[in-house]
């Protein structure tokens, strides 16, 4: 069965069905390693096979020729808001409190099929950015077949302290609807986030810094038991919590507290990635946010020198590999545009990865950190979702846009 999704052709593939393919690129990155030669056998949705053409019985197989190519597991972004679009677009309070969630969930929609059909199979997406539990039904549409994206891992309304959020600069009169929920002390932490949990959020995401006050600098938001509670009550139903954060003293409540994962990270110190190492926290350092918000407010890069905001991005996020910090591939796209995502893999690069240090980021590594043990590598009995790009990204990142087919699950989605 063939289902057509505007300009998305999805070839269904059932598992345990006869429908067979021999994937047959110039190489295969497997997640970890690069191996030339490979062949990949796909049967259902899942990996049947991996390894030299000689090793794998591809008897009654499709063959997809990828000669010139280099074939993947489907890339994971690990942070993502497919509920919000560019800022230079529409500014962010405006998309919070002037765009119809309809809207909004509308466009997401696109969002999603721009996501997969450049590579990125699955999306951890951390915040609706009031829009409520709207990622749950997108990520139900998506799992359902009714319109083509990203598997979803989805972190609903997001935790915040009162009065700490945005959007702000109203009057101190007016109640605003906020970007996420607030919620603080004992018992109204513990609802909130079982609440969250029971709406759907397969992860918890927390706000362990912000900017208190109309113009103030970020400054820590919740206690360290606050955010100790936090993780005990997710960690009770299996689930992680992850934490904005980006003043050293958000980071070191945020990493003492247990959360898995920190966001952004851009005033961290020596002494702060040495506790995330320590520690077993791993950094998404959404680089190409940073990038895209200097430029809307007038940077002109590659002709103006770097801002400061910039160039201190540079130095923490060299602090943070010469730790030995795990890095996360993870871009906070939807500041920037849905699609684009490859521009943190670029930006990685740039910063000081190695290509096949980012491509690993973006595949297994993400797959670990996230808990997905059934994707993120090329290996017998994992999903099916796979991207091949052309020539080799793992001598020239750019090639991660050069993508010429994309499966998910077994289901062609480009070809």
């Amino acid at each position: 069965m063939c289902l057509t999704f505007g300009s998305v052709s999805a070839q269904n593939r059932s598992s345990g069905g006869s429908f067979i393919y021999l994937l047959r690129p110039d190489r295969v990155f497997d997640g970890e390693t690069v191996h030339a030669g490979w062949v990949v056998l796909v049967k259902g949705d899942k990996i049947e096979a991996v390894g030299r053409p000689a090793e794998v019985n591809s008897a009654g197989a499709e063959v997809i020729d990828l000669k010139g190519m280099t074939l993947m597991p489907g890339l994971i972004e690990g942070h993502s808001h497919l509920l919000l679009h560019p800022y230079n677009e529409t500014a962010w309070d405006d998309q919070v409190l002037r765009e119809a969630r309809s809207l909004r969930v509308a466009r997401a929609t696109v969002h999603a099929q721009k996501t997969l059909l450049a590579g990125f199979t699955t999306v951890r997406d951390l915040g609706t950015e009031g829009a409520d539990y709207d990622d749950v039904g997108l990520k139900q549409a998506i799992d359902q077949g009714i319109i083509p994206g990203p598997r979803m891992i989805v972190a609903t309304r997001a935790l915040i302290a009162t009065g700490s959020y945005a959007p702000k600069g109203f009057s101190p009169d007016i109640e605003v609807p906020q970007g996420a929920e607030e919620a603080d002390g004992h018992d109204r932490l513990i609802q909130a986030v079982r609440r969250q949990i029971g709406k759907g959020a397969d992860v918890v995401k927390v706000y362990a810094d912000y900017r208190w006050g109309l113009m103030a600098e970020a400054r820590p938001t919740y206690t360290l038991d606050e955010l100790k509670l936090i993780v005990e009550t997710a960690k009770s139903s299996g689930r992680p919590v992850v934490a904005h954060a980006g003043t050293a003293e958000g980071m070191r409540r945020a990493i003492l507290a247990g959360c898995e994962t920190l966001e952004h990270g851009d005033a961290g110190t020596p002494e702060i990635f040495a506790l995330m190492k320590q520690q077993n926290t791993a950094l998404c350092p959404t680089l190409a946010a940073g990038d895209a918000v200097s430029q809307y407010r007038g940077w002109k890069k590659g002709t103006d020198p770097e801002p400061e905001r910039i160039r201190q991005k540079r130095l923490t996020f060299r602090q943070a590999l010469d730790a030995g910090v795990t890095i996360c591939f993870g871009g906070d796209v939807g500041v920037f545009a849905h699609g684009d995502n490859a521009r943190e893999l670029e930006m990685m690069v740039d910063y000081g990865m190695k290509p096949l240090e980012v491509l690993r980021s973006a595949t297994a590594v993400n797959a670990d950190v996230f808990h997905l043990t059934d994707r993120g590598r090329i290996r017998p009995g994992l999903l099916a979702d796979l991207v091949a790009v052309t020539g080799d990204p793992i001598q020239t990142i750019t090639q991660v846009r050069q993508v010429r087919l994309v499966m998910k699950g077994g289901n062609l989605y480009k070809r």
